[in-house]
C-alpha cells in the first residue's frame, strides 16, 4: 500500500452510565512512514506539519529516532524495519491527538509491535506497548488519567488493525461493575495528494482544534448533566520516558499527484 496516505473518519464515543451519552463526528488522519514525513511545499506547509515535539516526550530530534529508542528501551530492534503512525498532523500550529498508533515492523514487513499513545487534555502524553495478535486485538491496564470522569482504574481492550483501503479501530475501556466506555475510528482511505488534502481542508477546517474543542464541549454537557469530575492523580513520572535526541533524517515532499518520499531508517 502506497504510504502516506489520508483518511477521511468518523470518531464516535459511547457511554452507558452513569449518563447515557453518545456522539459522532467527523475529521482526516494521516498514515505516514516515520523514514519520510511529508512535507508540504511552502505555501501550504501550515496545513500538515509533523514535528517531533508533538509525540513522544517531545525531545527527539525526528519522529523515527524517538520511536525506535522507545522500542530499544523495551527490548525491541527492528533492525531497519518501517513504522507507520496514524495521528492528526499539525494545522495552522495547532494539534491534538487524543490516539496515535504507530504500527512497527521487521525488515521483511513482518509486524513486531504496536504503540499506542494517548494524550490527555492536561498535556500529559503515555504510551502503550502491544502485542496484538492477528486480528489486532490487544489487552492493557490504562495507566494514564484521562476523561475527568473516569479514574485510572480498568483495562482498554483495543482493536488496532493497520489500516489498509478501510480504517477501523475500537478502544473499549473496562472497569468491574460497569459498562464499557466505547470509542471508536472508522474512515475510508484517501491518496495523499495537494488536491485530497485541500479537499478535505476545506470540508473540516482546523481539524485538531476543533476536535479539542468538541471533547471539552461534550465535558461540560456531561457535568452540567450531573456527572461529578473525578480528582486528577498527580503525575508519577516523565511523560513517556527521557532520552537524547537522535540525527535528523531526510524527509519528504508532497508533490500535486503524489507523495515522492527518500530517507533511511536507522
Amino acid at each position: 500500500m502506497v504510504i502516506p496516505a489520508l483518511y477521511e473518519a468518523t470518531v464516535r464515543h459511547a457511554r452507558a452510565e452513569p449518563v447515557r451519552h453518545a456522539f459522532a463526528h467527523r475529521t482526516y488522519y494521516w498514515l505516514i512512514d516515520l523514514d519520510a514525513p511529508p512535507r508540504l511545499p511552502w505555501p501550504l506547509r501550515a496545513l500538515a506539519g509533523f514535528h517531533p515535539a508533538d509525540h513522544g516526550d517531545g525531545r527527539a530530534a525526528t519522529l523515527r529516532s524517538d520511536m525506535i529508542l522507545y522500542l530499544r528501551e523495551h527490548g525491541i530492534d527492528l533492525h531497519g524495519g518501517r513504522v507507520v503512525m496514524l495521528a492528526h498532523a499539525r494545522v495552522f500550529g495547532h494539534v491534538f491527538n487524543p490516539l496515535t498508533v504507530y504500527w512497527c515492523h521487521d525488515p521483511d514487513g513482518a509486524p513486531r509491535a504496536v504503540v499506542a499513545e494517548v494524550h490527555n487534555t492536561y498535556g500529559d502524553r503515555h504510551r502503550y506497548l502491544l502485542h496484538p495478535d492477528s486480528r489486532g486485538r490487544a489487552t492493557v491496564p490504562k495507566a494514564l488519567f484521562v476523561s475527568p470522569f473516569n479514574g485510572v482504574d480498568g483495562e482498554y481492550r483495543l482493536s488496532l488493525p493497520e489500516p489498509d483501503e478501510r480504517l477501523a479501530l475500537t478502544v473499549a475501556l473496562h472497569r468491574e461493575g460497569h459498562p464499557p466506555f466505547t470509542a471508536s475510528v472508522h474512515g475510508r482511505r484517501r491518496p495523499a495528494t495537494l488536491a485530497q488534502l485541500l479537499r478535505l481542508s476545506a470540508r473540516h477546517p482546523w481539524a485538531p482544534l476543533v476536535n479539542a474543542v468538541r471533547i471539552r464541549v461534550h465535558g461540560i454537557r456531561l457535568h452540567l448533566r450531573g456527572l461529578p469530575f473525578r480528582p486528577r492523580p498527580e503525575p508519577v513520572g516523565p511523560r513517556t520516558g527521557e532520552h537524547e535526541p537522535s540525527p535528523p533524517a531526510p524527509g519528504a515532499r508532497l508533490s500535486p499527484g503524489s507523495l515522492r518520499t527518500r530517507g533511511t531508517r536507522p
